[in-house]
């Protein structure tokens, strides 16, 4: 069953539309400035995916059933088809849906993620941090911060970690994500969103972060097999977040202003 996905409009109205999908533990406030500076080229919708930010939970976090969302949230608004700019998880299910449904996508931007299985990045340590996390007596977000430091040694990490949490009416904190159903799915959510057979023939831009290890040269060649129209633009000084490490070179190759270097890097390999 479908969820009613809850979304900011980030400005840009009459033109294009474009929506913008977060990563695992992500929201839409993760999504704030770029959003409005993508605005210049687009109308900019930045969604919650389920049991993420202010969207409902649900049982089922499947990548099928993520791509279900985002279709009902497009047929709700009679958007025939829309850019999708997904991040990591994000990513995965702008994928799987433009190989499902390529006439709902007018152009595919997938940030820093590959249409591969990622077993060993599957955020093993940052659950059991937030798992582990006793919420009574808790004071603050910088309290949950330093506890969190234990098993997340990054304090980037840890700060982003804590934005799941927020205040009750009682005055305690509890957590946006839905981290039971979350924690269940991470074998899930570490494969791959296709099956070897899935194509997209549209357009298809890949950024991937220089420092980062999601992407790599050897997955160029999987990216291509199943979108053999993608450009891959590597930012180099950027790691997992190219969108905020490097917020307007990341601005400039979504509105198809990308600098020389990027262009270059984009080749086949």
């Amino acid at each position: 069953m479908n969820v009613p996905l809850h979304h900011v409009d980030l400005g840009g109205a009459g033109r294009p539309p474009l929506l913008v999908l977060h990563g695992l533990l992500g929201s839409v406030r993760n999504w704030q400035t770029t959003g409005r500076d993508l605005a210049a080229g687009y109308h900019v919708f930045a969604l919650d995916a389920r049991n993420h930010g202010r969207s409902p939970h649900a049982p089922e976090m499947t990548y099928a059933a993520m791509a279900a969302d985002l279709l009902g949230w497009m047929d709700a608004r009679g958007l025939a088809r829309a850019t999708l700019v997904g991040h990591s998880m994000g990513g995965k299910t702008a994928m799987r849906l433009a190989c499902r449904h390529p006439e709902r996508v007018e152009r595919l931007v997938v940030v820093d993620i590959a249409p591969r299985d990622y077993s060993w990045m599957a955020h093993r340590a940052e659950f059991a941090a937030m798992n582990e996390l006793s919420l009574d007596g808790l004071a603050s977000r910088q309290e949950a911060e330093m506890r969190f430091e234990a098993r997340v040694p990054d304090l980037g990490m840890r700060k982003f970690l804590a934005t799941n949490l927020e205040r009750t009416e009682a005055g305690g904190w509890r957590w946006i994500a839905n981290l039971p159903v979350l924690t269940a799915a991470l074998p899930t959510l570490e494969r791959s969103s296709l099956e070897p057979g899935d194509r997209h023939a549209g357009p298809a831009l890949f950024i991937a972060g220089g420092r980062s290890q999601y992407v790599q040269p050897p997955d160029h060649a999987g990216i291509r097999r199943h979108f053999p129209a993608a450009r891959i633009a590597v930012i180099a000084d950027s790691g997992h977040n190219p969108h905020l490490d490097r917020r307007e070179e990341f601005v400039r190759l979504v509105l198809g202003e990308g600098p020389a270097e990027s262009a270059r890097r984009s080749g086949p390999s």
